[in-house]
């Protein structure tokens, strides 16, 4: 039970020996402490101070009958929580390890904004050294929480995992293997992104590397959701070239039409580039040693 929710798991995840015993744990919604009875819970969160994860806040927008708020958090400061963050991952993904060792990880939190708090809906984690390299993967994790799927909240935070990789100057990836469902919203995510740049009129003629540049999509993945679209042909005088119906455009288009015009739905759009607020974390480690070498000397 997670404040409001209560959802049935889905697989087994390593809490401590003591808590074997209990057939239900009871979350702190802020904190993310557990405990084996709700009375325990009940005292903690008298005394509860937290309103919010405990990071940064790198986003925040208001869309569909609902306010977001995004937190990066640095898993070797943050220790207690994002260990937490990582049991009640392991709850429901089956096909990735528990790391007890949580200093390697940034954490991006996503929350909904209510009059409690910001309550914890999901969150993908990154290896801090892939942003020292070109290309890699820009998730090692992601989970959006039973209780708020279908909700847009994937989708989210596949959008602003690109949107981290762009402002690193690279391309990313999911790091595999990635659940069912997982990739039931990478797929779905890459064809409404690549479907969005086709169905600009300034975009009639372009290439799969012009199309990696604008959304640090790899080659590996706009190749295979083209295929999946049976929009890619190939020519044995011009090569491979994007052919797209305009029935595709407009299926597309008619569902976006359709989401925007539910206006009883609790829903959030992929993240907006402009409300980023998000500096590279090595790129913040080498400013502050060259700041503290400038008080040096």
């Amino acid at each position: 039970e997670i404040g409001l929710h209560v959802m049935e798991t889905w697989y087994f995840s390593p809490f401590p020996a003591e808590y074997t015993k209990y057939r239900k744990l009871f979350f702190c919604e802020f904190c993310l402490s557990f405990f084996g009875l709700k009375s325990e819970l009940q005292r903690h969160s008298k005394k509860c101070t937290w309103t919010h994860p405990p990071g940064n806040e790198i986003y925040r927008s208001k869309d569909q009958n609902i306010e977001v708020a995004m937190f990066e958090v640095d898993g070797g400061k943050e220790i207690q929580y994002t260990q937490n963050i990582c049991y009640i991952a392991k709850l429901f993904l089956d096909h990735k390890t528990l790391w007890e060792d949580t200093t390697p990880f940034l954490f991006y939190v996503l929350t909904e904004v209510t009059s409690r708090g910001c309550c914890v809906v999901g969150y993908f984690s990154k290896e801090k050294s892939t942003e020292l390299v070109s290309h890699g993967n820009n998730v090692a994790c992601i989970l959006t929480l039973p209780c708020h799927q279908r909700k847009g909240f994937g989708k989210f935070l596949i959008s602003l995992s690109y949107e981290l990789s762009k402002l690193e100057g690279k391309t990313g990836s999911p790091e595999e293997p990635i659940s069912d469902l997982g990739q039931q919203a990478y797929n779905s995510y890459w064809k409404g992104v690549i479907l969005d740049i086709l169905a600009d009129p300034s975009h009639k003629e372009i290439t799969i590397h012009q199309i990696s540049q604008m959304t640090s999509m790899t080659y590996k993945h706009i190749e295979q959701t083209l295929k999946a679209l049976d929009i890619i042909q190939y020519d044995s005088a011009e090569g491979y070239m994007i052919s797209v119906p305009n029935s595709l455009i407009k299926s597309h288009m008619d569902k976006k039409k359709r989401i925007a015009a539910d206006k009883a739905r609790k829903y959030v759009r992929p993240c907006d580039p402009k409300k980023v607020r998000w500096f590279p974390h090595h790129a913040k480690l080498l400013h502050k040693k060259a700041r503290v070498a400038a008080q040096n000397n």
